[in-house]
């Protein structure tokens, strides 16, 4: 689509509540076609700012925050229980409670990383999943499930669509969550998501395919952890 408008501007809505972004004075919808509206300034002045970036034609796979609050009101609003339960399920076989069977340094290198999550999640909400060597799945504790589904549940809905992003993409609900609560960076949840690749790639060499997805991923990550620093 070609750029149509002069100026992007944020602007408080009438009622104080909420901030939208207007273009030439004529507020953004979302695809969905609901109005636009974003909880702080921050936030809706950043969304503004994506859109004044576009030049000549407007690249939505360049406006991340844009897209992620238009997923929280398109789709996570509506459906927030169904979208947490989703979330949750990933407790059930969550990446960093699967370990390699060898080599040492790799498991090494797992546990240094994944262990401390595993431990920040049982002191923060409750919930004490159980790692195994291997792929075979295993059955988690039914309480750490219900903590899980109860943290998940309790998270508003823009901080959900973040937490739904993040989850999806590294496989791993225990690393949303500390990514959404600022126990680690975006930095370190991609590198904690991709132990493996990276191990692979330092014994084996560079792999073009697994630095894009990595660098892709870094990317994401670090859009939810701005999107998730501008909702404060």
């Amino acid at each position: 689509m070609k750029r149509f408008y002069k100026q992007a501007a944020a602007a408080p809505v009438s009622d104080g509540a909420a901030f939208a972004v207007h273009l030439d004075g004529k507020p953004v919808r979302t695809p969905g076609r609901a109005p636009l509206h974003l909880p702080t300034a921050g936030l809706a002045d950043a969304v503004a700012a994506e859109w004044e970036a576009q030049v000549e034609t407007i690249k939505p796979a360049f406006m991340p925050l844009t897209q992620l609050a238009s997923t929280t009101l398109d789709w996570v609003q509506p459906q927030a229980k169904a979208i947490a339960a989703e979330i949750a399920r990933y407790g059930e076989t969550d990446l960093v409670c699967y370990r390699a069977e060898t080599p040492a340094r790799l498991i090494e290198r797992q546990h240094a990383v994944w262990s401390p999550l595993l431990a920040w999640l049982e002191q923060i909400h409750g919930a004490k999943l159980i790692s195994t060597a291997g792929i075979q799945p295993i059955p988690q504790p039914a309480d750490a499930l219900a903590a899980i589904q109860n943290a998940v549940a309790a998270v508003e809905s823009f901080r959900l669509a973040a937490l739904s992003n993040t989850t999806s993409v590294t496989g791993s609900v225990v690393i949303g969550l500390a990514l959404n609560a600022g126990h680690i960076t975006a930095e370190q949840a991609a590198d904690a998501a991709h132990i493996d690749e990276q191990f692979q790639m330092e014994q084996w060499g560079a792999d073009a395919e697994a630095e894009e997805r990595l660098a892709r991923l870094r990317w994401e990550l670090g859009a939810v952890e701005c999107f998730l620093a501008l909702l404060e």
